[in-house]
């Protein structure tokens, strides 16, 4: 689980750092302990004083990419001074810049999903838990501007929010493939033209969150 509130033990913390990048790289089953320990510098058993194995290793990445998503969100979805559609496509430009700055790797999240989903139900259950709480987040949002009818649509929030969570795992698919943000603000600017909120002008000047926000 994440140690929300402590500071990670400096070993931990950089076998972390380096595997959150390796992972995006190379995925789950490319990364070797031996890769991650020589990239690190770090002896195999402090390793395994912190991490069972493998999978324990790539689980608490996980935990600690959510952290960064969780604080991303919180200071968005959070910031009462802007409307709320415009603080949910906030969210999604900030992550945006954090793709950037890793070269449009993607989302961890939806990489370990498609790689390990038909084989492990571990991360199968863990993903899809971290995607059902991002939706849930959002959609208290979307709520709010239906309330306030800023929304053209009249749609269940969560199943709005659920469906653009996924559109951004598509989108997200495709920025990795073609190396650029294209994908990404092209299907931002569909959803929220169709939704009925007008684009966020200054988005994305403050320094993103590693991870952003969707993964």
């Amino acid at each position: 689980m994440p140690e929300v509130g402590r500071r990670k033990h400096a070993t931990k913390q950089r076998l972390i750092d380096a595997g959150w990048t390796m992972l995006l790289e190379r995925g789950y089953h490319d990364l070797g302990i031996r890769a991650l320990l020589d990239e690190t510098g770090t002896p195999k058993g402090s390793f395994y004083h912190h991490f069972e194995d493998k999978e324990d290793f790539a689980l608490q990445v996980v935990d600690e990419y959510m952290e960064h998503v969780h604080a991303g969100l919180r200071e968005c979805l959070g910031d009462r001074s802007r409307p709320p559609l415009d603080r949910v496509r906030r969210f999604f430009e900030l992550t945006i810049e954090g793709y950037r700055g890793e070269g449009y790797l993607g989302c961890l999240m939806g990489a370990l999903g498609q790689e390990l989903s038909g084989v492990s139900e571990v991360f199968r259950n863990k993903i899809e838990g971290c995607f059902s709480e991002i939706a849930r987040q959002i959609s208290s949002c979307l709520d709010e501007a239906q309330r306030r009818g800023d929304m053209a649509s009249k749609g269940d929030p969560r199943e709005m929010a659920s469906l653009l969570v996924d559109c951004w795992e598509g989108a997200a698919l495709r920025s990795r493939l073609l190396g650029n943000e294209e994908p990404l603000t092209a299907m931002l600017d569909f959803y929220f033209q169709a939704a009925g909120a007008p684009s966020v002008p200054g988005c994305g000047s403050r320094k993103a969150p590693r991870g952003g926000g969707n993964g």
